[in-house]
């Protein structure tokens, strides 16, 4: 069953789409340069137990700095993996960012006016792998960090606009299935 953590203003569900408009000043993230703790993005999800593949088409009108889609993997509110789009430098880059207690950061740029992208993420015990596809290209691998070897993770899609108004997301064929 489907669940919110933090509800955005706006949103609409169908079997095959997720579209959401996300609220203004709205993030995940702790304890780095800054010290502050914000756990107020949005994501729709689901409790999973044991290995899964979690994998999700992804699309939105970035445009402020740190706009961002894609795919959470959550334990709680200190441990969690989220990873997808997002607009830095004035463009959108493929991001993750791994949190056990304290969040960090690493980018990819995507090619000049890309907006969408294919993510999938697969646990295979304590340990995650990103992937992402760009258009028709194969996933490659951008990313492999240890979360945590909980046995149940909250999987969905998370929007977050930490510096912008707000913007709209839209998520297709999101599915988790057992690795």
């Amino acid at each position: 069953m489907m669940e919110w953590l933090n509800e955005p203003p706006q949103w609409a569900a169908s079997e095959t789409q997720i579209r959401m408009i996300c609220a203004p000043q709205t993030d995940f993230w702790r304890k780095t340069w800054d010290g502050g703790i914000r756990d107020s993005g949005h994501c729709f999800g689901q409790w999973i137990e044991g290995d899964f593949d979690a994998s999700v088409d992804l699309s939105g009108e970035y445009s402020a700095l740190y706009d961002q889609s894609g795919l959470m993997i959550r334990q709680d509110e200190t441990t969690w993996l989220k990873c997808g789009i997002e607009q830095f430098d004035g463009r959108p880059h493929a991001a993750a960012v791994v949190t056990r207690d304290t969040s960090d950061y690493s980018l990819e740029p995507l090619p000049a006016g890309v907006t969408s992208l294919r993510v999938r993420v697969t646990r295979r015990g304590g340990t995650l792998e990103v992937h992402i596809a760009v258009n028709d290209e194969p996933f490659r691998m951008i990313r492999q960090a240890w979360l945590s070897d909980a046995r149940h993770f909250f999987v969905g899609v998370m929007a977050c606009a930490p510096t912008g108004q707000g913007f709209a997301a839209t998520f297709e064929n999101f599915r988790v299935r057992p690795a």
